[in-house]
């Protein structure tokens, strides 16, 4: 027997028969049910004597799964909660996946089995998000559809029973460290929405928050810790004011300007520069909507109208790392907010505007959107050459690579194009991509390039304290930003950011020392600057930046600064500077041409 389908029950009448009936409707037949019932009051056990399943006694969750995975026969074992129905040809599909992937460990996604948008919106939410982490930690909340091995269902002795809240978290974790764990892509599962209309949203959101948190940091927690039994609240609170949406500003003129939401990446600054250039275009043809979080939002409310503020994802760095776990924590704790907020914002403003399309740069929650009310979605960015294109890269960065492109997978879903800019042309997958030069602002564009004697340094931390120490070794001058403060030290110039400073020592720089980061990168290049590249470890897009930019004779890559590699690369400048001659780097009015044309052709149409 290939299946063995294990569910754990306690007086689930209303929901069982519906489960059953699409079981026994799957085009998959080489499987056995096992009820495993927590001595039901009402009709549970002998509607399952009916459908024909074996019945064992159960218990708790994790006692049930364990005494119902006891009899099994099967060679895979599906667990499944009681009030769930599988969508047609689930079963096909889930181990067809799970053998083809060859996975230890596996789980569903989900479908709510319900017509609001907020429970669309958060189930698709939940579903991005364990794809965004699988390659991080093996992690799943809610009997959703596991499927495992049976071999390792006994291997790891089963659900730990004594844990009383999280015991599916721990089981797939533990299955995680010894196989390999995947979310399955074909294979979903409609879900009850029963606990989220008891409890409320806020409450759920906060408890399933708190024991992510908390998995991922190591801990255990229990359902008395988490106050199980939270009250009934308001799905959510309404804090957006008139001073901040009129319903005058986001009703829709029929001025016949198509409408546009244009989202905006709050990470770093790279995001908003480009952004700002095309949105100086966009917005004489487009009635535009702005929403950016963190830097870009500042950045681009001072530049146009109808800019909102949205909360966005950052990431942790400490000494030149990106720290993952950090990154996470910090996420999951702010996510009940950032999650309501977002969603109320963006749901009404798009409620009242009516988008004909919307266009994200590398920003989640638009895509979410996009996908929650079936408005069209194009994607602009340069996070997506690594899913889109055909990368080259050492393998000894594979893990990195994996885990940017489930981040990527999972931040932008399903868009009509891929609009991808890069100073480095690799072959694309599919006819959906295509591929341009960077965007630069007119401040790069007019400048006079020239070589001084000096080196430009730029940093985004303040701790790498080794670079400075190589510096001091050389006998080249050179101009520092990213320090946070404004002194002289025999051949190092530390200078506090200011724009039009920055312009003129980048202008007349012989070279730059920066991180993998595409947007300085490009602005470097297209003044023919070669470029010292040290990424951020475990960024993978920088890393692929550094190792292109090397491939290229652009530069140089490396993980390290040493003394030695940077001598070595100073005195081949002038090699690097012949092969910037011909590059040219710059792809703005390609680019506002393809972006025109996308949103042309891929408006929604309103009756």
């Amino acid at each position: 027997m290939k299946v063995s389908i294990v569910i754990p029950t306690y007086n689930e009448e209303d929901y069982l028969p519906e489960l059953l009936d699409s079981i026994k409707n799957q085009d998959f037949a080489d499987y056995e049910i096992i009820i495993s019932d927590a001595n039901s009051r009402d009709n549970t056990r002998q509607i399952a004597q009916e459908y024909g399943c074996k019945i064992v006694d159960g218990g708790l969750p994790a006692l049930g799964r364990n005494k119902g995975a006891k009899v099994a026969q099967g060679e895979l074992i599906l667990f499944l909660d009681s009030d769930l129905i599988l969508s047609p040809s689930y079963l096909h599909n889930a181990v067809e996946e799970f053998e083809d992937k060859k996975l230890g460990i596996a789980i569903s996604q989900m479908i709510p089995l319900s017509d609001k948008k907020r429970d669309k919106v958060l189930h698709e939410f939940a579903n991005r998000f364990m794809i965004m982490v699988e390659s991080i930690k093996p992690h799943g909340a809610g009997c959703y559809g596991i499927i495992t091995r049976r071999s390792l269902h006994e291997e790891v002795n089963g659900f730990n029973e004594s844990l009383d809240f999280g015991e599916d978290s721990d089981y797939i974790e533990r299955i995680g460290r010894i196989s390999k764990f995947k979310v399955l892509r074909k294979a979903h599962v409609l879900v009850s929405t029963r606990r989220l209309e008891k409890e409320g949203l806020k409450s759920l959101a906060m408890k399933y928050t708190k024991s992510t948190v908390y998995d991922f940091m190591g801990k255990k927690i229990t359902a008395e810790e988490l106050n199980y039994n939270f009250g009934y609240e308001e799905e959510v609170s309404d804090k957006l004011n008139s001073e901040n949406i009129a319903s005058s500003a986001n009703s829709p003129v029929n001025n016949g300007k198509k409408r546009v939401i244009y989202s905006v990446c709050g990470e770093g600054m790279g995001h908003a520069i480009r952004s700002g250039v095309l949105l100086e275009e966009l917005n004489s043809h487009y009635d535009l909507m702005i929403f950016a979080s963190d830097r870009a939002y500042h950045y681009l409310s001072k530049k146009f109208d109808n800019v909102y503020e949205i909360y966005g994802f950052n990431t942790v760095y400490e000494d030149n790392r990106v720290k993952n776990k950090k990154t996470f924590v910090r996420s999951m704790k702010s996510l009940p907010r950032d999650l309501k907020e977002n969603l109320k914002l963006l749901y009404k403003i798009a409620r009242d505007f009516k988008p004909h399309v919307i266009v994200s740069d590398f920003e989640f929650y638009a895509s979410l959107l996009s996908n929650v009310l079936r408005i069209p979605l194009i994607s602009i960015d340069n996070m997506h050459i690594i899913t889109q294109g055909k990368i080259e890269y050492p393998s000894k960065f594979k893990k990195d690579k994996l885990k940017a492109e489930a981040v990527v997978r999972s931040f932008i879903v399903r868009p009509e194009r891929f609009i991808i800019m890069s100073y480095f042309f690799p072959p694309l997958k599919n006819k959906k991509s295509v591929i341009y030069p960077p965007v630069l602002r007119k401040e790069i564009i007019n400048l006079q390039p020239a070589y001084w004697d000096y080196i430009l340094v730029y940093q985004t931390s303040t701790s790498n304290l080794k670079l400075i120490e190589v510096l001091k070794k050389t006998p080249y001058n050179f101009v520092i930003y990213g320090f946070d403060k404004a002194q002289k030290n025999e051949n190092l110039h530390f200078k506090i950011f200011n724009e039009n400073e920055f312009f003129n020592d980048l202008e007349n720089s012989q070279a730059i020392i920066s991180n993998g980061g595409f947007g300085l990168i490009s602005e470097a290049l297209y003044l023919k600057k070669p470029v010292y590249s040290i990424p951020v470890q475990g960024q993978f897009e920088q890393i692929l930046n550094a190792v292109y930019l090397q491939k290229s004779g652009y530069g140089e890559f490396h993980e390290h600064i040493s003394l030695e590699s940077l001598q070595l690369f100073l005195e081949n400048l002038s090699k690097y500077q012949e092969n910037l001659s011909t590059y040219q780097g710059v792809g703005n009015e390609e680019i506002i041409k393809e972006l025109t044309c996308s949103i042309e052709r891929y408006s929604k149409e309103y009756k």
